[in-house]
């Protein structure tokens, strides 16, 4: 048991420019207190969910909180992440005129928050026991990565199951080389991949681990592997296994199309 608190948020953006400029005053404060309202039903809603999930915890009653608060979505939630051990949004939202918003908050938190981050997709679990599914882990050897995967061992510990750890030898580029030398590629990356869980087997042995080596784009194996776990973990930027890729890159394609929850593993 984590014993760790739940606090549910809803933030409430300030008007857009304009868009009371010929409301009255009074009128911009029933408009102002309505929106407060309802960020309070979204959060009444929200702790009844959570509680409705907390027999699972029975004789240790989860502490559950709501707070409405008036700001800016992203940097309101990266101020509370740098007291927060995990961070949970959903992979989209609407605006204030029902654009579609894809990713453009959790891509600003998995670039910016002070701790993991978790987007929970909606997709409803397929497998016959999708609890006993493993948990994935993306690993290319920086510091992210080690984060990425301490974490990753955590969560499978805690779960009580398997860990996929996947290394991707190339990102792709390296296909296209008639003289590869496939030998000395094969042998650095499970080097690579072997100096990466060094220590956290003996830490965690409870949790069985699967070394995955692939040789083409990393993201694209994660995506196949998220569809037969329970949970992703990736870096928040890469190199190595994950070469040349720009900051969030491979952790904003498994966000994106992963099916299934996704930790971004960041810290402060």
């Amino acid at each position: 048991m984590r014993n760790i608190g739940l606090t549910i948020v809803h933030v409430v953006p300030p008007l857009p420019r304009g868009s009371v400029e010929f409301v009255s005053a009074a009128g911009r404060t029933a408009l102002h207190n309505e929106r407060v309202s309802q960020g309070q039903r979204v959060i009444a809603d929200a702790i009844g969910l959570a509680r409705a999930a907390e027999p699972a915890t029975a004789g240790h009653p989860l502490d559950v909180r709501g707070e409405v608060i008036e700001g800016i979505p992203v940097p309101t939630l990266v101020d509370l992440s740098k007291a927060a051990r995990l961070l949970v949004v959903g992979p989209r939202g609407l605006g204030m005129i029902g654009e579609t918003l894809l990713g453009s908050v959790s891509s600003e938190l998995v670039r910016h928050a002070h701790c993991p981050v978790a987007i929970i997709h909606g997709r409803a679990p397929t497998a016959a026991q999708p609890n006993r599914l493993p948990v994935v882990v993306g690993i290319d050897g920086d510091a992210t990565s080690a984060l990425a995967t301490e974490l990753a061992f955590e969560e499978a510990s805690w779960r009580g199951v398997d860990l996929i750890a996947l290394h991707a030898g190339t990102d792709g580029s390296a296909l296209q080389l008639p003289d590869a030398d496939w030998a000395a590629l094969k042998a650095g990356s499970e080097a690579v991949l072997a100096e990466a869980l060094a220590g956290f087997q003996e830490r965690y042995p409870d949790v069985a681990v699967h070394r995955l080596l692939v040789l083409d784009r990393p993201a694209k194996h994660i995506i196949e592997h998220s569809r037969s776990a329970q949970l992703v973990v990736v870096g928040s930027h890469g190199r190595g296994g994950f070469a040349g890729m720009l900051l969030g890159s491979v952790s904003r394609a498994v966000v994106h199309a992963a099916r299934t929850p996704v930790i971004v593993a960041r810290a402060g």
